[in-house]
């Protein structure tokens, strides 16, 4: 079980508060993230389409698609794209250090141009880095059984019946709910050809490490869509 408030996650100047004690986050259980007011969030990334290079058939299924995915939804759900500014030096240092070992004449003198190329790229524009990223919802109070106020206190009060088994079982509960609203989004998209997978719970820790501490230099990284466990329906 990781929590976000974790003090050994990130350091703050010293003197200074963390950030994250002035987050809404209580902790990220089993790739949930769980909410001070008890709600639950599950986080997927999601690939992207090129739309312009479709077919006009091609981009009327898509558009056809995802209408029919907002129609079906009888929840809300949060779109956030995350554009980060890319670090192309280490980049440029090892093609620099590939080209110096290149022994074929010509590659070596294609590796120089392309990293002259890059240069005066970055030189007039920045690079960027575009992410997406789908919340899924999912309350306690939603649950058809007891008040709102006992759900909350039932799942996530604090005091010495935190790491119960009945606490537990509740959380389990909330979580199948929660994934099977995943399960709706990951089915609804798929047909529009956006690829989706949920983040596990260091992987959102990441995630929101970056969001509250940004840098040109990304230190940490998500892996790749297509290193990821995608799920195919």
């Amino acid at each position: 079980m990781e929590k976000l408030n974790d003090p050994k996650l990130v350091k703050g100047p010293k003197g200074l508060p963390p950030t994250q004690q002035f987050l809404d986050i209580e902790e990220i259980r089993d790739g949930v993230v769980i909410l001070k007011n008890g709600g639950l969030r599950a986080v997927l990334m999601a690939s992207s389409i090129n739309f312009d290079l479709k077919s006009t058939d091609e981009q009327d299924a898509i558009i056809s698609y995802y209408q029919s995915f907002l129609n079906s939804l009888d929840f809300p759900v949060q779109i956030i794209i995350s554009s980060r500014k890319v670090n192309l030096k280490h980049y440029l240092e090892d093609l620099t250090q590939k080209s110096k070992e290149q022994t074929n004449e010509l590659l070596h003198l294609q590796m120089e141009e392309y990293i002259r190329f890059i240069k005066g790229l970055v030189s007039m524009v920045d690079i960027v880095n575009k992410s997406f990223y789908i919340v899924v919802p999912f309350s306690p109070m939603e649950s058809s059984k007891g008040g709102p106020v006992d759900k909350i206190k039932e799942l996530f009060a604090g005091g010495k019946d935190v790491g119960s088994r009945e606490k537990q079982a509740n959380f389990q509960v909330y979580k199948d709910q929660l994934w099977q609203r995943v399960e709706h989004v990951q089915y609804g998209l798929n047909g529009a050809g956006v690829r989706m997978v949920a983040l596990n719970t260091q992987e959102i820790i990441e995630l929101f490490y970056s969001f509250y501490n940004p840098s040109p230099i990304e230190k940490l990284e998500l892996a790749p869509m297509d290193k990821m466990a995608l799920s195919n329906f």
